[in-house]
């Protein structure tokens, strides 16, 4: 069966153009490849697995989380009293003594202390034949002890072999000791003159060791360890890169139905190791937090008998006016008095009273962050607001400034270290100056809107004479001193009792325990899946690529279903050394095939008894046209059939080789006038099969193959034979063949198998759907099958194997798939 051509009538343009454009990406192309390269797969999946379980066994490093949760006072910072009212103003949550908490505990400052008070700079590590393994400090039998007051160096790894009787070996790099060292007290680099590599030393324990890099000696662990250590690697850090690792380890929650429950949460390579920081980090935590309550307390107490015994003066002067005007002005009872008004003025100036005197507070406040001293520093609440965040900063900022004193010492204020230390201060003095900026804002508004209330409740006391409104001047003034003075004497009390009644306000529900905690990661088994997907990826994407970059014609039916152009035959691949298949193995696949082709040629050409000329071309060189020109004339000429093989590539001659014939005397003779006819036929050994050769290659084929002559030369030869077969040069490379098809009864077009592109095709697609070109075929040629058997007998049997009908069958062997496909179908059609 011979797909026809399709009738063009009724059809758009667009559906024309679509014809010759091939598919992007050829699915089963791609799976077949994924099926014929599958060992790529086991192969990778094999150095997948082994590489996974090295890095299960070898490389994955576990990492431990322990938990500590506490819970705040409602009053932490007990010597604050929040003003329920700034906080709805600045749209706080309520939660500023944990917001306070949860940045101290991941403040630099706070951190620091721990480093060197846990000596957390050390890491203890042990080395295996393959990998390192982090250990805790109490897992090794000695703790390493540096002279802070000696230069170090940092990141340089220290070996220490147990020897027996106390004493460790001392072992260094033979590379990496270097003259730019640490120190660890004032946490900074310095240069020193070059020396030579310390030297591996026995030392015991307690004694010291000494070099121009190091200075250590190795404290026995009190409590002797459960793991015997072949050795332990020492590495030191430096303060700020502790600091930073220890941070970025922490986290900080607060439980979603309380929130004053904190969850305080340590990661690291040692479980005890994150025990033992949280419960220490908690601790120093509580005990700073209570020594700073009882400072600040002690000084906005002091703050406020100091305020009290000047309001006190003034309430004074301010009753013995009054009394003055009582006695001597006979003002002590005035009458009409407005009672309800006064009564509002007098409240609404007790208001005004208590803001100026916050207000005053909170310039108190601001002048000692300005001033930075810190040791003065009253409590907020004696300003009327409570804001975690800006005692928070205001710590921060005593802590820096204690910092910035320390490293003045020794390094430039052009420095970095200077540098990076004056912006985190600029940074923490925004922090707090926006707080307070915010709260007088606040304040200011609701002065202003005080004092325009005054002024509006005021305006009926003009009525009064000068007399009376003198005194209800002098009463108002007294009055306001004497609110000033109730709202600093109730502040007093409050502070007195917090003093005396003073305890944490952190309480610790669940310490940090070692409960045999697994570790939370890495995800080891995720990893694994990880790297044998990746590595069974690698072959994957490599082939994925290569189908979606191959342009070579792979698929017969998306061959036919992108040119439409009828497919006349499928040739198999030849094995043989020459191209005269059907001579030497007739009885083979491939000749039955090129039988096909004879017999399908006539539904191109018509079966009238006229001469046939038949036209076979290609895209480019090397697509099997002149080994398709040849086997075709040869079953032609074995059916009887007068036929003559015509070489009209004349840029590169090829037919005379295979049949043993002499180039010299050819076409390109006869169309330049050089030689007859009868001169350029030469005789085969098949009786009915004659072949003129190209001959010489002349200067200008493309004008001898166009020219009168040559068509005169073609009327000639049908008249003598009945198949005129012409091997004419690629359409790809020159324009001949085209000319040469106008006076052809059939033109076959060669496509090769995984050799020829598909573009080359959109040609010769377009001129045949544009009717520039009748009688075209299509011949796929060096198919290999990958299923044993042919594409299928509607293509002249196709290539492949009739188990036992040809004569490749005598080694064929089933592929398995085949066997086990083959006896399923034998089953279910039982």
């Amino acid at each position: 069966m011979i797909p026809g051509k399709e009738t063009l009538v009724g059809k758009s343009e667009p559906q024309k153009e679509k014809y010759g454009s091939f598919a992007l990406f050829d699915i089963e192309h791609f799976l077949r490849k994924l099926l014929k390269y599958w060992y790529w797969f086991v192969l990778m999946l094999s150095i997948g697995y082994v590489t996974s379980w090295f890095y299960g066994k070898y490389y994955a490093q576990n990492i431990y989380s322990s938990n500590l949760s506490l819970s705040i006072s409602s009053g932490t910072s007990s010597y604050f009293t929040p003003n329920q009212s700034i906080n709805f103003i600045w749209g706080q949550s309520g939660n500023q003594d944990g917001i306070y908490l949860k940045k101290m505990l991941l403040s630099r400052s706070h951190n620091e202390f721990l480093v060197n008070e846990l000596n957390l700079f050390v890491d203890y590590k042990t080395k295996g034949a393959i990998k390192s393994t982090y250990l805790d400090k109490d897992d090794s039998p000695v703790f390493f002890e540096i002279d802070k007051k000696h230069l170090q160096q940092v990141n340089y790894p220290i070996t220490l072999t147990p020897k027996g009787d106390n004493s460790y070996e001392v072992s260094f790099p033979d590379e990496g000791h270097s003259t730019n060292l640490y120190s660890y007290d004032f946490e900074g680099f310095q240069n020193v003159e070059a020396y030579k590599k310390p030297a591996n030393k026995v030392i015991k324990i307690n004694e010291w060791y000494t070099s121009p890099n190091l200075r250590f000696r190795l404290v026995p662990n009190p409590v002797s360890p459960s793991i015997k250590l072949e050795n332990i690697v020492i590495n030191l850090s430096t303060i700020n890169n502790a600091v930073n690792g220890i941070v970025s380890t922490i986290g900080v929650d607060f439980d979603k139905e309380i929130n004053t429950i904190m969850i305080i949460s340590k990661s690291g390579y040692s479980l005890n190791g994150t025990v033992s920081f949280l419960n220490k980090s908690v601790d120093e935590l509580k005990k700073k937090r209570f020594a700073d309550k009882n400072t600040i307390d002690k000084n906005t107490q002091d703050y406020l008998k100091r305020n009290l015994a000047d309001i006190r003066k003034k309430l004074d002067s301010s009753a013995a006016y009054l009394n003055y005007l009582k006695v001597s002005e006979k003002l002590y009872d005035i009458t009409n008095r407005d009672e309800k008004s006064l009564q509002k003025i007098k409240d609404l100036e007790t208001k005004k009273a208590d803001i100026l005197s916050k207000m005053n507070s909170l310039s108190t406040i601001k002048t000692t962050v300005e001033s930075q001293n810190f040791d003065k520093m009253i409590s907020p609440s004696a300003a009327g607001f409570d804001d975690g965040l800006f005692t928070a900063s205001v710590s921060e900022l005593k802590a820096l400034y204690l910092k910035k004193r320390e490293l003045s010492s020794i390094y430039t204020p052009n420095s970095e270290p200077i540098k990076e230390i004056n912006r985190l201060i600029n940074e923490a003095k925004t922090n707090s100056s926006g707080s307070l900026r915010n709260v007088y804002t606040v304040y200011t508004t609701e002065l202003n809107k005080i004092d325009q209330q005054i002024a509006e409740a005021s305006s009926d006391l003009t009525s009064f004479p000068d007399k009376q409104r003198k005194y209800l001047d002098a009463e108002r003034g007294y009055n306001i001193i004497e609110a000033t003075y109730n709202s600093l004497l109730g502040r007093q009390n409050e502070s007195q009792m917090r003093l005396a009644t003073n305890q944490s306000d952190i309480s610790v529900i669940d310490p940090a325990k070692n409960l045999g905690q697994g570790p939370i990661g890495p995800n080891v088994k995720g990893t694994k899946m990880a790297i044998i997907g990746g590595f069974l990826a690698i072959p994957f994407i490599l082939i994925l690529l290569s189908s979606l970059f191959d342009s070579k014609i792979r698929n017969i039916k998306e061959l036919i279903s992108a040119t439409r152009i009828p497919l006349l035959g499928v040739i198999g691949n030849n094995n043989a050394e020459n191209m005269l298949t059907v001579l030497d193995s007739p009885k083979s696949s491939v000749s039955e095939a090129f039988r096909g082709i004879r017999a399908n040629i006539r539904f191109l050409s018509g079966e009238d008894e006229k001469s046939k000329v038949i036209l076979i071309t290609s895209s480019v060189g090397g697509e099997g046209k002149t080994y398709i020109s040849i086997n075709l004339a040869s079953v032609l000429g074995l059916s009887d059939k007068k036929t003559i093989l015509l070489g009209m590539d004349l840029r590169k001659p090829k037919i005379f080789g295979d049949f043993n014939i002499d180039n010299k005397l050819g076409i390109s003779n006869h169309l330049t006038g050089e030689a007859t006819i009868d001169q350029i036929i030469n005789k085969t050994k098949i009786p009915n099969l004659d072949v003129a050769t190209s001959g010489p290659i002349p200067p200008n084929p493309s004008e001898l193959l166009m020219s009168d002559r040559n068509i005169k030369f073609i009327e000639e030869l049908k008249k003598m034979y009945d198949f005129i077969i012409i091997d004419s040069p690629p359409v790809g490379l020159v324009a001949d063949s085209y000319e040469l098809m106008k006076h052809s009864d059939a033109n076959l077009y060669v496509v090769r198998h995984e050799y020829t592109e598909k573009y080359m095709l959109k040609m010769i697609t377009e001129k045949y759907h544009n009717d520039e070109i009748k009688h075209l075929g299509l011949v796929y040629n060096d198919y290999v099958s990958k299923q044993g058997y042919g594409y299928g007998y509607g293509y002249g049997y196709g290539y492949g194997y009739g188990y036992g009908y040809f004569d490749e069958d005598k080694n064929y062997k089933e592929p398995l798939l085949i066997k086990i496909r083959n006896k399923v179908r034998a089953i279910f059609n039982r």
